[in-house]
């Protein structure tokens, strides 16, 4: 298969950039699925931050029902459908059990 440049888009600063033929073949020896998203300077940009700053970008608390006692605990992280949610207590003294793979 033979790769001609193309002009892409960035997606955080808007600037086109070229996608060279070499790099898509790159892209294509890596079995690569997605096209690059970022100019270089973004990507390098977004490379030197530090690790878990995207982390701290939101931190989602949600207040539910532990499934164990029936208490109100908070969790730091949103509960899945069908999946049991326990308070600390009860998590530890599950974890300390073995059952902790429920």
């Amino acid at each position: 298969m033979e790769f001609q440049d193309r002009i892409l888009r960035c997606v955080d600063c808007g600037a086109e950039f070229t996608w060279t033929a070499g790099e898509q073949q790159f892209f294509a020896d890596k079995n690569f699925k997605n096209e690059p998203k970022r100019c270089k300077n973004c990507k390098g940009k977004r490379a030197s931050r530090p690790a878990g700053a995207n982390a701290a970008r939101e931190r989602v608390e949600t207040v539910t029902d532990c499934s164990a006692c029936g208490r109100e605990t908070t969790v730091p992280f949103r509960p899945t459908q069908g999946r049991p949610v326990f308070c600390k207590e009860c998590f530890q003294s599950r974890r300390v059990a073995g059952a902790g793979g429920l």
